[in-house]
């Protein structure tokens, strides 16, 4: 009888597995990891917001504000918003650990910002766009509420969790100044609905505390959606029904507190 030799027809020795199924489990385990990566960093930034100093903040600004380019502190238009800020802090509006500037930036974003150490970043399409002195005072003041609530702080720290696992997965080069861009993009693009509606209740107060009424808190939401551009708008218009209802909060709040409304201040902005 001659002998011919053939192949098993089974390997007891291997586990028979497609290939893509290895493949989406590979990346299953892979998101997995991230996502627990992530969840647990963003707890340690919760735990950590409440004990960053003064003085720690301060040495974190000096390495965003250097991603700016801010006109002249005697511009007439900064000068104008710093006395803003200066006027709702000499009433005793807010009390906050260290004092408040503001930077103007030359820019079609409509946004403003909340940097770390009281920095608040102003983009200059955003004071064009103003109506009356109350509406540009609660946007400022909606700022100052960011930064009573630490909001600042916890929005970039959650965005430097992100833009450094962004940064580890694409591009392991990236230098330290590219990462701080990368936190400066996320942070530009806004806080949660939460942190955007608490914020919204202390720049009422402040604006009432200002001015002795409330008139204004909501026109920057009203008449703003007929002029957006999406490729120009920062946190404060996420989305339209979103803002519908910080609309309707406002008023009900208002009402609540019983802030009155009187006439508006004009801006004073210099030609």
């Amino acid at each position: 009888m001659k002998y011919t030799p053939r192949l098993a027809r089974e390997n007891y020795n291997v586990t028979p597995t497609s290939p893509l199924r290895e493949l989406f489990v590979l990346l299953g385990g892979l998101l997995t990891f991230v996502v627990l990566l992530y969840v647990a960093l963003g707890i340690g930034v919760e735990l950590l917001v409440p004990r960053i100093t003064p003085a720690t903040e301060q040495k974190i600004a000096s390495l965003f504000l250097s991603k700016f380019d801010f006109l002249e502190e005697d511009d007439n238009n900064t000068k104008y918003l710093q006395h803003l800020v200066d006027k709702m802090a000499a009433r005793g509006c807010f009390s906050l650990p260290y004092p408040l500037k503001v930077h103007l930036v030359a820019s079609d974003t409509i946004n403003a910002m909340a940097l770390p150490g009281g920095h608040i970043i102003v983009f200059s399409e955003l004071v064009d766009i103003m109506e009356s002195e109350n509406e540009l005072s609660f946007v400022l003041a909606h700022e100052i509420g960011h930064f009573k609530n630490r909001d600042h702080l916890r929005g970039m720290g959650r965005s430097l969790v992100f833009a450094l696992l962004a940064t580890a997965l694409h591009s392991p080069g990236k230098s330290v100044s590219n990462l701080v861009s990368k936190v400066v993009q996320i942070t530009e693009s806004g806080f949660s609905r939460d942190q955007e509606s608490d914020a919204d209740a202390v720049g009422l107060q402040i604006l009432n505390c200002t001015y002795g009424h409330v008139n204004g808190a909501t026109h920057f939401f009203k008449h703003m959606p007929k002029k957006l551009d999406p490729g120009h708008i920062g946190h404060y218009f996420a989305s339209h029904p979103e803002n519908e209802k910080r609309i309707n909060a406002l008023i009900t709040l208002a009402r609540k507190k019983g802030y009155q409304s009187k006439p508006l201040s004009p801006l004073a902005l210099p030609e």
